[in-house]
C-alpha cells in the first residue's frame, strides 16, 4: 500500500476500536472494587472478551478469509452493529433492563450475520475458514443464553 493509499485494511478498525475495548475493560476492571460496581467484573470482562478479544479476531480474520476485501459500507455496518449492540447489552444489564439488552442482542446478531455473509465463498485455508465460522456460531449461541439471563435477572 502507498502513501497516497486511501483503503482501509479490513481489520484496521477492528484492531483500533477492540483494542480501546481492551483498554476500557482493565479501567472498569481497577475500579470495580474500590467502587463496589454490582456488575463491575462482568461488564470488564464483557468488555475485554466482546468489545476487545472478539472484535479483533473476527475483524482481522475476516480480511484474509473473505473472497474479496469487504466494503466501507460492510465494515462501517459490522463495527457499528457489534459496538452499539455491545454497548446496549453492557447499558441494559447496568440498568436492569432486559428490552435494551434484547436490542443489543439482536444488533450482535446483526453484525454476526454479516461477517458471516462477508466471507461466504471465501479464500484462505479450509481449517481456518471452519474456525472462523466456529466463533461466530459460538458468539451467536451465546446471545440468547445472554438473554434470558438479562429476564431472569430483571427486577
Amino acid at each position: 500500500m502507498s502513501a497516497h493509499d486511501t483503503r482501509v485494511l479490513p481489520g484496521g478498525p477492528f484492531l483500533i476500536v477492540g483494542g480501546a475495548g481492551i483498554v476500557a475493560g482493565g479501567l472498569v476492571a481497577a475500579v470495580t472494587g474500590p467502587l463496589q460496581l454490582e456488575h463491575g467484573s462482568w461488564a470488564a470482562a464483557y468488555l475485554v472478551l466482546v468489545g476487545g478479544v472478539a472484535q479483533i479476531a473476527l475483524g482481522a480474520s475476516q480480511g484474509a478469509l473473505a473472497a474479496r476485501s469487504p466494503s466501507t459500507a460492510v465494515l462501517a455496518t459490522e463495527l457499528a452493529a457489534w459496538n452499539l449492540g455491545s454497548a446496549l447489552v453492557i447499558g441494559g444489564t447496568l440498568v436492569r433492563n432486559p428490552v435494551i439488552v434484547d436490542i443489543g442482542g439482536a444488533a450482535l446478531v446483526l453484525a454476526l450475520g454479516v461477517m458471516a455473509h462477508t466471507v461466504r465463498g471465501g479464500t484462505g485455508p479450509r481449517l481456518s475458514r471452519w474456525t472462523y465460522r466456529g466463533a461466530l456460531a459460538v458468539l451467536l449461541a451465546g446471545i440468547p443464553i445472554g438473554l434470558v439471563l438479562a429476564h431472569l435477572r430483571a427486577p
